[in-house]
């Protein structure tokens, strides 16, 4: 717990500006699942395809910046696997369904757990064009994990960061290794095996510094996330 004590966290929403190289990302199978989030054409989240007709975001990326207000669901588009000016597959959002015990602002170290919202699409994605990510249990202390991201400076290309550490793995939060940006709340927290598909783990809330370095805190899925799949659909 002396860890986490340490800990002084940002939430990463922010709206974007900029391109960077993919730097990695499209050499992983199954990578156009992970797309960005334009949310009221003001700010952007990342967030991943987890069924053909839902996605999974932090709950945090469901509130206006400035008013604190939820935001509503028909001014959110997910485009997935964004690269460039293209997309696989575009979709307005037509609900969502937030964490039960999620209050907005009062997010820590500790509660990250409930930073978590899955929201459903207009019509499915088929699995054809693009396969939702394999969902998987959270990784242990120790593990090798990897974070696909868009940000303010990578806003229409995603970023892989590959091989980070979990450095605290808890039931209400895990603590990695990965340092994100602005906009890369809601990435996927990944673990990649070569010759299988990649196994999406956690959820990116924010970022953070621990022992005078930079540090991202994400939100295990738990058997709170079929909950909320079904609230979804």
């Amino acid at each position: 717990m002396r860890y986490l004590a340490k800990i002084a966290a940002a939430a990463l929403l922010a709206c974007s500006a900029g391109t960077v190289a993919a730097d990695g990302a499209q050499s992983v199978d199954g990578w156009e699942a992970v797309g960005r989030l334009n949310i009221g054409g003001r700010s952007m989240c990342t967030a991943s395809l987890i069924a053909p007709d839902l996605v999974l975001t932090a709950a945090h990326c469901m509130y206006d910046i400035r008013s604190g207000r939820t935001v509503k669901p028909l001014s959110i588009r997910f485009e997935a696997g964004l690269n460039g000016r293209r997309s696989k597959a575009v979709r307005r959002v037509v609900q969502v369904a937030i964490h039960a015990d999620y209050r907005h602002g009062q997010v820590s170290q500790f509660r990250t757990g409930t930073d978590l919202a899955v929201l459903r699409l207009e019509k499915p994605i088929s699995s054809d064009v693009i396969r939702p990510l394999v969902l998987a249990a959270a990784p242990v202390q120790g593990a090798r994990v990897d974070v696909m991201s868009y940000s303010h400076r990578n806003a229409t290309r995603p970023k892989l960061q590959s091989a980070c550490q979990v450095l605290v793995a808890r039931q209400a939060s895990l603590i990695t290794t990965c340092k994100v940006d602005f906009g890369a709340s809601g990435s996927p927290v990944l673990q990649l095996r070569p010759g299988r598909a990649p196994q999406l783990v956690s959820v990116i809330s924010s970022r953070a510094r621990m022992g005078g370095r930079g540090v991202s805190l994400a939100a295990p899925l738990g058997h709170s996330l079929q909950a909320l799949m079904r609230r979804a659909g």
